[in-house]
């Protein structure tokens, strides 16, 4: 089981990043991918995560309106688009894979490796 992040990388305030998450060795479709992230010296936080069955999307409140999931099935890839982005958004992007977007975040059954988004000011 793999899940590959990548598109992170320093951005200035205001601007804009994808971030993408490759998954493979399970089944794609059954599973949930959620984004997460995780500052220096603070805990992991859900950011976005997208239901497999009926795609319903979930996102914290300080990124509506900002950050947008959507998912390929055909390339097995979730992306996190993100706009306007400003310091607060620093972190380490993590993505993760289980059967609900409801599950806690420490009981997600696959991550991937993270990519570190840093915006400045």
């Amino acid at each position: 089981v793999q899940l590959v992040e990548s598109g992170g990388g320093l951005v200035q305030a205001g601007g804009s990043l994808r971030l993408s998450c490759v998954a493979s060795g399970f089944t794609f479709d059954e599973y949930a991918i959620g984004w997460f992230r995780q500052a220096p010296g603070k805990e992991r936080e859900g950011v976005s995560c997208m239901s497999s069955r009926d795609g319903h999307t979930f996102q914290r409140d300080s990124v509506k309106g900002r950050f947008t999931i959507s998912r390929d099935k055909s390339k097995n890839t979730v992306y996190l688009q993100m706009n306007s982005v400003n310091p607060e958004d620093t972190g380490v992007y993590y993505c993760g894979a289980d059967v609900s977007c409801l599950t806690p975040a420490r009981d997600f059954d696959y991550w991937g490796q993270g990519t570190q988004v840093t915006v400045s000011s």
